[in-house]
This record gives structure tokens, sequence and C-alpha cells, in this order.
């Protein structure tokens, strides 16, 4: 029986670049893959793959966004995933590279203008310690306060304890502190737009346009568009950069609008919880984090990388998972597991610290970071059962996971993920998950259905890896 699966892959990239994508996907995939009868008609590609058990018809139209058709046999079903995935990797491959030379500009009414901040190694190191339920903070503490017992001997252990309780108390004000801009109600949207430059043009505009004339830029951008009560538009933009000698032509352009804070809203609604403040980064870095003492303090952090390569659905579902670590108490949680660590450390396990301290931290990181993504694995969880769409979580965790996804393929890579000093399960595990997510109404205890099926995650790949 012949089935056939229409595939929506939407992209960020500008009108002049649709034609480039469908040769990339081309050269790079088609040519050297198992595919034969290869066809290129302007935006559109078909495709055969043939093997032994069957053969499967395909089709790939360019445009904003991509559409894969394929037809295949029931038995092929696999397969023809397969090829989605690579097909979908190789798109995030070229934007990746396309993001290398392209010019973003991004304002909040009535906030700060400043400019855009790319992706720098302080940067990600920053926003990682401070991720994931801020469980590294408290992970830092694990040598500050050696130090401390030996100034306060015993009383170091209730000072130790009170730090880390004020951190979680006022994670909120630390993540707030990571933000440029605060979204509310009365100022909701964030507006983007960018140019998607040849790379000598992008060259050339970096050298000629410093941060200061960029900030300039900005500006003029924002009196003639955002001070009179209207979005920016490209057209905006474009004059303005002409003012300062630069012009672009109208294909490389892209421009949006994110209510960003309609979407937070949407999400605490789903959930039953108040919405929680909402804080921008402006930076490329694709990110959201979440964290506060209880839902009631929550904080939601997002990037402008996260806006720039998400569309709205997805953000969605990436909030979603950041609600999930909010009425799961999360942070408060993962506080008490590191506490009780800390305790033990100091009572029933001392012996065993005193004669091999470097072992005892290796073991006991590696359990905590281990049950840590229990708690991860529920947020994407709860995510999916509260407003409905894992494959959409599925498909925002490709866009933004695809390198790593595309090294764990290797075994060697996925046992790595697993015992990673990392919150975070492998994202193969987590999408897999997800797209394969059935009857997840009807689970009864998202936590022990997610510490199941990372434990069965783990134990697959060991399998895999020795078979």
């Amino acid at each position: 029986m012949s089935m056939i699966k229409e595939f929506f892959i939407g992209t960020e990239i500008s009108p002049a670049y649709y034609g480039e994508l469908l040769d990339f996907i081309h050269r790079y995939y088609l040519i050297p893959g198992e595919f034969t009868d290869i066809r290129k008609e302007g935006l559109k590609i078909s495709f055969r793959a043939l093997r032994n058990d069957g053969v499967i018809y395909g089709e790939i139209i360019g445009g904003e966004d991509f559409k894969l058709v394929l037809e295949y046999p029931q038995n092929l079903e696999e397969w023809a995933h397969s090829i989605y995935e690579d097909i979908f990797t190789s798109i995030q491959v070229f934007e990746d590279a396309l993001r290398q030379h392209t010019v973003y500009f991004a304002w909040v009414e009535g906030e700060e203008i400043i400019p855009e901040k790319p992706p720098t190694r302080r940067g990600m190191a920053s926003r990682g310690i401070f991720g994931s339920s801020m469980l590294l903070v408290y992970v830092l503490f694990f040598g500050v306060n050696i130090i401390l017992f030996i100034i306060l001997g015993f009383y170091a252990v209730i000072a130790i304890l009170l730090m880390q309780l004020g951190i979680i108390m006022l994670s909120d004000r630390i993540y707030a502190r990571m933000g440029e801009w605060v979204i509310t109600e009365d100022n909701p949207n964030v507006h983007i737009v960018q140019f998607q430059l040849p790379e000598d043009e992008f060259r050339f505009f970096i050298k000629t346009m410093g941060e200061d004339a960029i900030v300039r830029i900005k500006r003029e951008i924002y009196d003639v568009s955002l001070a009179n009560k209207r979005p920016p538009t490209c057209d905006d933009a474009r004059r303005v950069l002409e003012r300062h000698g630069f012009r672009c032509n109208p294909l490389y352009e892209r421009s949006r609008t994110v209510n960003l804070y309609r979407i937070v809203e949407r999400a605490a609604l789903a959930f039953g919880i108040p919405v929680p403040e909402v804080v921008l980064a402006n930076t490329m870095i694709a990110n959201a984090a979440a964290t506060g003492p209880s839902p009631g303090r929550g904080l939601v952090l997002v990037t402008t990388g996260l806006l720039v390569q998400l569309d709205d659905d997805e953000i969605l579902a990436v909030i979603g998972h950041e609600m999930g670590h909010l009425v799961g108490r999360d942070p408060i949680i993962l506080f008490s597991i590191v506490s009780a660590e800390f305790i033990l450390r100091l009572t029933v396990l001392l012996p065993v610290v005193i004669i091999s301290p470097i072992l005892y931290i290796i073991v006991a990181m590696g359990i905590i970071f281990f049950v840590a993504k229990f708690f991860e694995a529920r947020a994407d969880l709860l995510s999916a059962m509260t407003l409905g769409k894992p494959e959409v979580l599925a498909r925002a965790l490709r866009k933004i996971g695809y390198q790593k996804l595309a090294l764990e393929k290797r075994g060697s890579q996925r046992i790595t993920g697993w015992t990673a000093w990392d919150p975070h399960p492998p994202i193969y595990f987590r999408i897999n998950r997800l797209e394969n997510l059935r009857d997840y109404r009807n689970i009864k205890s998202p936590l022990l259905q997610s510490a199941g099926d990372v434990i069965r995650g783990l134990k697959e790949a060991l399998l895999s890896m020795f078979s």
C-alpha cells in the first residue's frame, strides 16, 4: 500500500536564497546519496530513491515554507522519515551559514536601542551557567563550600545552605539582569528586520559600519517607524541604510513582528499560572530559560536569536517547556537535591569523600545531572500534554539543536550525551520521544513517566553501543 506524506519546513531565508537552498540540497545531499532521476525545474526538485525492498518518490518545492512530498510503500516509512530528517538538517546547515553574513536589527518599543550581540564564548558560557533551572550555579558551590568549611567549620553548613536558598529565592532577579528589554502586556512586541547579504557585501558593511553607526541606524529606523506608532519595515531600514551610503537589494530582506508577551500569556493560561515576567536578551544565540521560587514569581528569559529561528508555534512550544519547569517547581526541587547531597557529603558520605574526593565528585555530579534529566524530560512532556503539540516542540528542537543531533547519530556520542554534566537528555532522545508520543493526555504522573523514559533511553543507548 502506497503512502503520501507532506512535510512543511518553515525557513528564515529571504527570497534571494530560495533557489540557492535548493541547489545546496541538490549538490550536497541528493547527488551524493541514494537518489536517481533527479530533476530540477525552477523552485522544484523531483527525485527517486531506490532500494531492493521498494522505491520512494520525492518532490521538494522551495519558498519561505519548504514543502517536501514523499510517496512510498508502508514498509519504507522509517527510510522516508530519515530522508525528511536529512533534508531538514540540510536546510538548517544552509540557514546557519547564511546567519554568518546576516545583519540583524531588533527593537522593543520604548526600550533602549542597543546593537545585537553575536554569539560569543563568554555569552554562551554565562547563559549555560544560568540555564536549566540554575543547576550549574549550585554545582559551583561544590568548590566554594569546601573553602567555607575550612574557614567556618561546622557553621559553613548553615551558611552555604542559606546562600543557596538565597540564590533560588532571588533567581528571578538574577535572570532579569541577563536581559536587556522587558516585555509587558502594554509593550508586547519584538520587531526584527534582517538583511541576508552576500558575503562580500556583509564584510563591507561590517568594515564601514562600527557599533556606534549601527546604533545610529537603529535609532533612525526607530524614529521613522515605532516613534510614529507603526512597526519598522524593510523599506524603512533600506532608506536609512541608503542615507548612510549602503544600498541593499530588497530580495535580501525580511521583517517580522513577534508578539512575545501574547505567546507567553497563551502558555501561562494553558498551564493555569500567572503570566511570568518576560525579559529579552538581544543576542543571536537561540535560547530560552525560566526560573523563580514559585509559579507566581516566575520569570522567562528569551533571546532574539530564538525569535529569528523559530515560528510562533515553535516559540510557544519552547515556552511551554519552560512553563513546565515553573509548574513543576523544578528550581526548588533541584535546590533540595543539591542540598541533600551536600548534607550527606558532610555526614554519612564524609569517609568516602576523604578517601577518594575526585571519584566522589565524578560520581555525585553524574548522579545529580542524570536525575536532572528526569525534570528536563518532564518539562518536554508537560509542554506536549498541556499545549497538545509534541511534534511542534520536536521541530523546534531539530532547528536549534541540529548540530548536536547530527553528532548523536554516532553511538559513542549518544553515550556522551547521557553521561555528560548536562541536565538535558540527548537531543535525539527528546525528539524521538516527542515524535512518537501517544496517549500523552492519559499520563498520570509525568515525572515518573519521564524518569522511566530517561532510564530506558540510557539502557537502549548502552545496548546499541555494544551490539
